[in-house]
Order: C-alpha cells, then structure tokens, then sequence
C-alpha cells in the first residue's frame, strides 16, 4: 500500500517552485500525491515567514495539521520553507508536533527526509544556504500552460526592511545552461507563458559571470519554440538599464510587463531602506520605458508608514502614484520584522496609522484602475483561456497586461467551445471593478 503525501505551498512563487520540485522528487520515489491533508499519511508544509502576516497564515496552517495529528488523520508532519529557516533556533521547540523541521537547503533531500521520519527519526537539519538547486524536473501545480521560472536564489541588496538576505541567503544565479534546460522542459511540458522570477531578476547573472546576463538569458529564452509569452518580474527600477528596455521592446515573446517594487519615492525614505534609487531616478526610468513602449503596463508595490514616514511624505507618495498613473499596484502596510535594520528603528508607525495610509494609496489607485480599464473598452487583444465560470455562464481568462494571481482577469463570451490554455482574440466591451468583459472575435 502506497504512503500518501500531501503538500501545502505558502507564499511567493519562488516558493511555489521548490514545492514543485519536491513534489516531483516524491512522485518519482513511489509516494502518492494527494491534494487533502486528511487523506494524507504525510503532510509537508512549504511556510513562509517573509511578513507578519505570512508568519501568521504559516502557524494556522501548522496547528490545523497538527490538530488532524492528534486526531490520527496524519501520521507525519514535516516543515520546511522561510519560517523554519528564519526560526530555526525556536522551531523545534514550538512545533513539538512536527516530525521533522528542516531549512531551505534541504528541499532537495525531501525523499531522505520522508525516509527518516517514517522509520521513527525525528529530524531537524539546516543544510548552509550556499548552493541554487539545478533541477529542470517539476510538477507543474499551476494551470498547465503557465509556469514561474526561478534564476537565482537569495538576494545581496539589503533592504532594511526585508528579511530575505538572512532567510535565504546571498544573491546566487542559477547557470544559464541549467536555466535554459529548465525553460526547455517546461516548454516541452506544455508551457506557453513563462514567468521569470527571482528576489531580484535585473541582477542576474553578475555573481557567476562577472556582469549581467539577464538580456542574453531573455534571448535565448525567446528562441524557445513552443513559448509564446514570456514576463519579466522583481525589477529593481536602478538596474533597469537601456539594453533591458530595447531587449523587451524588441523581442515580439517578451509581453510589454514590468514589475518593478520602487517601495516609496521620497528620497529619505529611500535611503533609510537603503535602496539607491531616488524620485528623479524613478522618474527617469519610467519615462524610458515608456518612451520606448507606450503601451507598456508597469506594475509596482509599495510601502506605506514606513518609520519615521511624515504626513508630506505620506502625500508626497499619493501625488506620485496619482501623477505617474502605474497600471498596476499593491500596496503594504509596514511590517516591523524582527532581525532587519529598520525594525529596530525609532518612531515606529502605529498600526492604525499604517494600514490607514495602504487603504488610501489603494483608494487612489483604484480609480486609476478604473479609469484604465474604461480605455480598454473597444480595443481588442488576445486572451490566454483559464477556465469556465458556470455561473455566469462565460470564459474566463488574462491578457497580456495581466499576471496570473496577481491582476485582473478578462471574462468573455465564445459561440465556439474552448480549451484552457487556447490563445483567442477578444473585442473588450465592459469593465467589471478591476476585471473587463468581452466576446471572442476569432
């Protein structure tokens, strides 16, 4: 009788990758996968502990499993992921359910870990984060024609805000050849729409070859036959350099998407979380993109009640996302991570304050969105199929001006019956709060 295992991913999609992978190791050593923790001999919990509130949603999780544990639902708990690693001193002891708590590093030896805990080991290890894993073998958790491409580990920029160079580690690229097989096998997976991902996508390849390689990686990507979009995401705004922005205008694969976290644009709260860009910066790299691509859509994150942050430079922010008009933003409320150099900072934010001032940034840009989306009306542009809503009896489906999970969605009518994953031709006809509607034209 096979040993079932159920794994939960939480977090980025950096994450959702690793969990892909060890998914693969476990289906390729006989273990069954299923979807259901109370189906399950094994649970394996991929945490994230990037934010409190990711923190927060992992614990839940964990005590959910742990309740079924006791129950006798679940015969193992294994953890692994960003809050183990964070906390790997406390762990073991406020997780007394788990069977095993492992780090980052050691995803890769998920099967052993499996091994050990069913022959009665209780395991706690922290392999160094020091190696990228090279593996182009994963079980795509996705819709089957779109996946996230991870090339690089870790992150050497040290926000003072951000947890993730102690989490995982220093900036490490992923070689391009091993990238590229990666790209390939996706591809020969069924993936159209190829996500690049990283902590820091423009800084590719400075580590291994001693200077950027993320424009030679974007063409070699695109000579990948069965690919049709390919999106670039985590741009810092600084390394976006000319060579990247003729690189995405010119080649027809690569949709006319950026994602690039500014975080702020006034120049001392720039500098206090230590990023280098400053408001004419920003400006100037906007202006360059846009230039050269009208049509682009720039998609950003911010943070809002940042220590120290004034009332003018609370209103200094809002004119400057009412002023730039980004098609696309989220917006944070201050998270105070313990270990990071700005969570030791004077004159905290109080909460109300915080989440008060990411309501009113979103409250701006949702007539942004509004107003974008009333632009679309009329115009026609071609729709990736996700699904069948049943109850309002339609497709449902993105654009190229959308990211999956993050932005909107486009739901459409066809006379002809659909496949998901088929690329149509859409007139947009209404808008829907942040979504469009619209019928299929060929």
């Amino acid at each position: 009788m096979s040993i079932k295992v159920a794994l939960v991913s939480l977090g980025c999609e950096k994450n959702l990758v690793d969990s892909e992978r060890m998914l693969h190791k476990l289906r390729v050593h006989g273990y069954e996968l299923v979807t259901e923790f109370g189906d399950s001999d094994v649970a394996v919990v991929n945490t994230c502990g990037f934010i409190q509130s990711a923190k927060e949603e992992a614990i839940e999780t964990i005590l959910e499993i742990a309740a079924l544990k006791k129950e006798g639902q679940v015969k193992k708990l294994i953890l692994t992921g960003c809050l183990t690693e964070r906390y790997k001193e406390e762990a073991a002891a406020e997780f007394p359910e788990a069977d095993a708590i492992i780090g980052i590093g050691d995803n890769k030896d998920i099967v052993d870990v499996l091994d050990k805990v069913l022959h009665g080991e209780h395991w706690v290890h922290f392999s160094p984060k020091t190696e990228v894993e090279l593996t182009g073998s994963r079980i795509i958790s996705t819709l089957p024609f779109f996946s996230y491409l991870k090339i690089s580990e870790g992150c050497s920029n040290c926000c003072t805000y951000c947890a993730i160079p102690m989490i995982r580690g220093k900036y490490r690229s992923v070689p391009m050849e091993d990238v590229l097989a990666e790209a390939k096998w996706l591809a020969e997976n069924g993936v159209t729409e190829l996500n690049i991902i990283a902590q820091d996508t423009t800084r590719y390849g400075e580590d291994l070859y001693g200077e950027n390689k993320l424009c030679e990686l974007l063409h070699k990507i695109c000579a990948i036959e069965p690919l049709r979009w390919v999106r670039v995401l985590y741009c810092y705004p600084e390394r976006i350099t000319d060579e990247l922005i003729e690189t995405i205008a010119s080649e027809p694969k690569i949709v006319k998407y950026l994602d690039m976290p500014i975080q702020h644009c006034n120049d001392a709260i720039l500098q206090r979380m230590n990023r280098p860009s400053t408001k004419a910066k920003l400006l100037d790299v906007i202006g360059r993109l846009r230039k050269a691509m009208p049509e682009i859509v720039l998609r950003t994150t911010l943070i809002a009640g940042f220590p120290e942050e004034t009332e003018a430079q609370f209103t200094e922010l809002c004119e400057f996302v009412k002023d730039v008009r980004f098609t696309r933003l989220g917006c944070f409320a201050y998270s105070q991570e313990e270990g990071t150099k700005a969570g030791g900072f004077p004159d905290q934010l109080d909460e109300e304050t915080k989440q008060n001032r990411a309501e009113i940034l979103m409250e701006h840009q949702a007539d942004i969105a509004a107003a974008y989306n009333e632009a679309q009306i009329g115009t026609e542009k071609t729709a990736v199929v996700e699904g069948f809503d049943k109850w309002a009896e339609c497709y449902f489906g993105r654009t190229a001006a959308d990211a999956p999970d993050i932005d909107g969605k486009v739901f459409f009518s066809s006379e002809a019956p659909l496949q998901i994953g088929d690329y149509v031709q859409i007139r947009i006809t209404d808008t829907l709060d942040y979504d469009l509607l619209g019928e299929v034209i060929t």
